[in-house]
Order: C-alpha cells, then structure tokens, then sequence
C-alpha cells in the first residue's frame, strides 16, 4: 500500500489514481492546496480539461514508460481583489505494482512547483510547442473521421459546428431555430431523461458523457437515427464555460447490439412446448425497446359452416410503463379488414397517425377508445407465419406520444418475430396432438347418467402439456336393480400403453359390475384383479369401486372397496367435509398380488350429503406432504359448498390453475337430493 501518511509530510504534492480513466482516490492536503478543481473520486478527463492540462493526461496515459515528465501550468484561484494565478509545476506519474496500491492499473502522481525564472521560461517554450503539436495532430485527426465535432455554449442554445461530415453523407442533424428551443429537443422522448441525467452528471463531473441516443434528423419531426455522442465541459475558473463534443453514426452498431440482446432473450423458448410462455417471452424481449405496447393473438380458421368469418384470441400483452392497460375482448372475436389483409398478404403494415387520432374504421370501437387513451400514434401488424400460413398476429403500437417505430426498429421486431416461429411451430403440433389425444381420451370417459333421487357430475383434467395420454378414468353405471354404481382409478404411466391398459381395465368393470347380481365391490375387484393378471400388462393400477342403492327415508346406503386409492371424501349436508378413512380402508392395488384379500365397508348417504372420489392428482403438490394436501382439500371443500352451488360447478372449482396441476385428475361425485327427477 502507498504509504500517504509519509507523503503527507513530503515537500511535494501526490495523489493516486485508479484504472483507465484515472478517477482521484486519494490525495495529500499539498496536492488538494495546488490542484483544488480535481475532486475525489473524479476521473481526469473532467477534471483536467483545457490544453494546458492536456500534457498531464498524456502523462497519466503513459505512466511506467520512458517519457520525461512535462511541466504544466495549473490554474489557482483569484487572490482577494487579484485575478486568478498559475503555477508551473513538474510531474511525475508512476505506475504503482498492485501488491503496492490500493486497486489494479494505479498510477502514483506526484506534482512539484518550479519556482525558478530560467525554469519557467524553458517550461513555457516547452508548453507552446507542444500544444503546437497537438493541435496540428488534432486538426488531421478530425479530418479522416466521418463525424461532426461541435461547441455549444454553456446554455446550450447554440451550437458550432467546427468540423463536420455527417452532412456530407446525408446524416443531417436537426438544427433548432428560434427562440425557445436547446439542442436536447431533437433528443428522441423516450431516451430525453436518461440522456440528460447523463449530461447533468458529466456537468458536475462524475462522469464522462459517452452515449448512443436517437437524434432527430434534419427536415422531418418524426425521423430518428441513434448516434453517438461523446462530450466534455470546458471549465473556467470551476464554472462550465462551454461544451466540446462530437457526434458520429451509430445506427449499425446500434442494430446489431440490440438485435443480439434481443435474440438472447428469445433463445429461452427453443426448446420448450409451452405456446404460453414462447408468446410471453416473445412480447417481454420487444417492450419496451422497440414498441410500447404488443399484443398476440393466435388466429382460428373457419369451418365450412362458418366460412365468412376469421377469428382470434389474444393470447398475450406487453406493456411500457405509463400505456394504459388494454380493454377485455371475447376470447373468439372476428378480426376486421385491416387484420384480414395482413394475414392474407403475409406482410407487415403500419399506419401512422396524430397522437390518439388513429383514422376512423381502422380498428374497432374499443381498440380506438384505448388508442385514444394511450395516445398511441401508429399501430402496426406483423404475421407470424407457420409453413406459409399466418398462424398468429402481433400488433404493436407506439404510445403517449412516442414517434412511430422507425424502419430499423420495425425490421427488428419482425426478425425477433420471426426467431419463434420454428419453437412456435412445434407447439402448434404437439397441441394439436395433445388435443387428438384427449379427444381420444376423453371419449373413453362416459357423460354421468340422469339420477332419480339423486345428481351426479364428473371431470377429467389433463395435467400434461404434451401428447401424453394419462391412465385416469371415471365411470358410472345404472345396473339393472336400479343401484348406482360408481368406479375410478388410475394405471401408472403417462403414455399411449397407460391408456389402452386404462380402457382395458375401465371396460372389463364396467361389465363385471353390471353382471355381477348379488356381488359386493370387494368380490367385484377381486375379480377385476384376476382377468387383469392374465389379459393385462398393467404394472399397478389403483381402483375404487362403489354401489349406492336407494332405501327409505331418502336415504342412500353405500357399499365400497378400495384397492389401494385414495380415500373418498364425504361432504354432509351440515358439518364439516371428511375423509372415509375407516369405510374405505385401502387394499393392496390391482396386479400386485393374485387372490390378495379384499374389503368392504359401508355407509349412509342422507339427503343433501355428497361422496367425493377423485385420483391422487387431485391432491399431489410439489414440496407439500400427501396427508397436508388432503387436509387442505376438506378445507378448500368445506369454502366453496353451498346449498346454491351445483355439484358441477364445485367440481371445477376444486380443480388447479392452469399449469399448476403435476398430475391427470379425475373427479366424480354423487349428492343425495329427493327433489331430483330426471327427465328421459
């Protein structure tokens, strides 16, 4: 470490300086008497503006090579009632090893005044030839780049160009005129605050201005080009006395950074088959860097019988902060002619218009109302296209008084559109495959029959998101004595063999039961349990099987057996829901064991009381134990029944948010209800 404490009593001024820009981290009281204007923690390049200091920089930069050490004059401030002074000073800057300092790439500076005449003069000799030489190495510099080098007052209400070429190769700037306007007002809106938070910064001497912000071009108030800008103050006597700046182009650099950020965070959805998550990644990428506002709609052709008509449903919005939210729609609304054109065409359309003005019959009435409150002032469609069809549509808008997207901006939001349609066009097929395969699978699922006495509802929920078909069903049957009988189970797996041991299994009780005359449930599964080891494959299957018969007193009695399911749930008609622990003690599940004992238990249903059997998906959560779970459902249960509410509405009630589910889910449920009298 630099020893500052011994420095301190030195008859020299010395500072430490840290990494590239030389930003003061330490100084002695000799150093801050000789060089007040360089504050703490500020970096050289503010500090040390003006061409006398300029030597000291190129000291800086140079530090640990053979270079002499220059002279430089310093500035002081006025004595009272003087004018300011100066002080010839020679420098020395030294590269300090970090196992000496306090941070990598440290420079030790340290200044002595020279206070001899002879000195002096050769120091002034040495000072104006080399700025001689600087400016002549500067003024060749300036003339081979493609840039304008500007000064602006310290107000910034005019501007000098000193050398430019941007004009030459039709990049012309916008000039303001007239009283009223400052260079900050071709900043484009939405990069004014940032922008000038920068340059107050660099004002005050924190930092150096170096950004790329989009500047308004010269004959046209709502064309933009980002360039770069790179400015440091000139100060005098601690003041800001002027601005000395260039600007150059950089709408390629620009284009290709934000295209690459953008295309990372799109690159998530490569590989998954979540159509939810590829339009919601898609729609947070693009706002608010190229729109403020986005909105995907997933488009549904018609049928002959509906051929007029093309409709769609918004399946995800983006917006900036400020951009008031979108109105509700129909989940299946027809799009108009605007729509129609652009699917039809495959080709991206944008129309401009004044703020909050969009022209009338371009949209519809509740589009233009919300158009109207965002202030937007363009919208534009981009198809999204799949094997040459337009398979969704994305509708983007510039709001509260944004100019519209330029072409730059517009031709990126396309190609970041365009980057999803191979993972999009996988997740239209597995959907449309996991829709035949419910189709499939819901077809081996029978519609609850109509119950004298009594109402019964059912539901099957897929949990998967791909083509999967679980081994879940349900089922119900009107055996000939008049008896309900009612079964579920599950076969383990989550593929088409599960399935087809499902409908094995489900179709062989189904005619087991309905000719088994005086068999009880616990005969009826063992039965099941016998034909399944010798026409099955099944590894395991889990099953509840359930006869209710009617009898006096509008009552119900239940007789059931449990191979290995999860136990029913009673919910009476006063009191509190309830699992059927002891009526329901589970056996061993089917193909496990041949000939494995089988019980029975039984129970009354009274007027108004419900029995609930569902699959364990029903009650499965990740990081929650079963027997908490299955508390949680007589809870949830016990909130949602009411006399009011149909069975089939508490049956969907009870099911999980979209996404949430781990498992399939099959629930059935009969309530006890005398006033039921079903018609044929």
């Amino acid at each position: 470490m630099v020893d500052f404490d011994g420095l301190e009593q030195a008859d020299v001024a010395a500072a430490l300086v840290t990494g590239p820009t030389h930003r003061l981290t330490r100084h002695t009281t000799r150093f801050r008497d000789l060089i007040p204007f360089w504050r703490p923690g500020q970096e050289a390049g503010i500090a040390l503006a003006g061409p006398d200091l300029r030597p000291l920089l190129r000291a800086l930069d140079l530090a640990g090579s053979d270079r002499p050490a220059p002279l430089i004059t310093v500035p002081q401030p006025p004595a009272p009632g003087g004018p300011p002074g100066q002080v010839l000073c020679a420098v020395s800057c030294t590269a300090v090893d970090p196992a000496e300092s306090d941070a990598d790439g440290s420079v030790l500076l340290l200044a002595t005044p020279v206070r001899s005449e002879s000195s002096g003069a050769a120091a002034r000799q040495h000072v104006t030839a080399d700025r001689a030489e600087d400016l002549a190495r500067y003024e060749a510099l300036l003339s081979a780049v493609p840039q304008v080098v500007w000064r602006m007052t310290a107000d910034q209400r005019e501007t000098f160009t000193l050398v430019g070429r941007l004009g030459e190769t039709g990049g012309g700037l916008w000039n303001p005129a007239g009283p009223g306007f400052s260079w900050m007002d071709a900043v484009h809106p939405k990069d004014h605050d940032a922008f000038a938070a920068q340059w107050a910064a660099t004002a005050r001497g924190d930092a150096l201005l170096d950004a790329v912000v989009r500047i308004r071009q010269e004959g046209d108030p709502v064309r933009y080009r980002h360039m770069r800008i790179v400015t440091v103050p000139v100060l005098r006597d601690g003041a800001v006395a002027e601005w000395i700046g260039t600007v150059a182009d950089a709408e390629d650099q620009w284009r290709v950074r934000t295209r690459d950020r953008l295309l990372e965070r799109v690159s998530a959805v490569s590989s998954t088959d979540n159509l939810s998550r590829v339009f919601a990644t898609t729609a947070a990428a693009v706002v608010p860097d190229l729109t403020d506002a986005l909105a995907i709609f997933q488009l549904r052709y018609p049928d002959e019988a509906d051929a007029g008509n093309l409709y769609a449903t918004r399946v995800r919005t983006a917006l900036a902060n400020g951009v008031p939210p979108l109105g509700p729609i129909d989940d299946d609304f027809a799009l108009g002619a605007l729509s129609r054109e652009t699917i039809d065409r495959r080709r991206t359309q944008m129309i401009t218009f004044p703020p909050g003005q969009p022209p009338e019959g371009l949209v519809s009435d509740a589009s233009a109302a919300w158009m109207e409150r965002a202030q937007a002032t363009s919208i534009a469609l981009i198809p999204i296209v799949i094997d040459g069809r337009t398979a969704a549509l994305a509708a983007a808008s510039s709001c509260l008084g944004n100019p519209p997207p330029a072409e730059i901006e517009l031709g990126l939001l396309e190609e970041v559109l365009r980057s999803v349609e191979e993972p999009l066009r996988r997740t239209l097929e597995l959907r449309s495959l996991r829709n035949t395969a419910l189709t499939l699978q819901r077809s081996f699922l029978i519609t609850p029959p109509q119950i004298r006495g009594g109402e019964l509802a059912a539901v099957y929920h897929p949990a998967s998101t791909t083509a999967e078909i679980g081994g879940d069903w349900y089922d119900a049957t009107v055996l000939p004595d008049g008896a309900l009988a009612l079964s579920i189970g599950d076969v383990a797996g989550h593929d088409l063999q599960a399935a087809t041991e499902m409908t094995k299994a489900s179709s062989m009780l189904r005619a087991l039961v309905y000719t088994a005359d005086t068999d009880g449930p616990a005969r009826t599964l063992s039965r099941l349990d016998q034909v399944t080891h010798g026409v099955s494959t099944a590894a395991l299957i889990t099953a509840m099987h359930a006869v209710l018969r009617p009898t006096t007193g509008h009552r119900w009695q239940v007789s059931l057996s449990n191979a290995g399911h999860p136990p029913p749930l009673l919910i009476p008609a006063t009191g509190h829901p309830r699992h059927l622990n002891d009526a329901a003690t589970p056996d061993l599940p089917l193909c496990v064991t041949p000939g494995a004992a089988r019980h029975e238990g039984q129970f009354d249903l009274h007027d108004g009381d419900t029995l609930l059997l569902y699959t364990d998906g029903l009650v499965e959560k990740r990081g929650t134990d079963l027997s908490e779970s299955m508390a949680q459902l007589t809870h949830r249960v016990a909130a949602l029944t009411s006399p009011d509410r149909s069975l089939s509405a508490l049956l969907k009630d009870l099911l999980p948010l979209a996404g949430e589910a781990i498992d399939d889910i099959a629930v059935i449920a009969f309530r006890a209800d005398r006033t039921r009298h079903p018609t044929a």
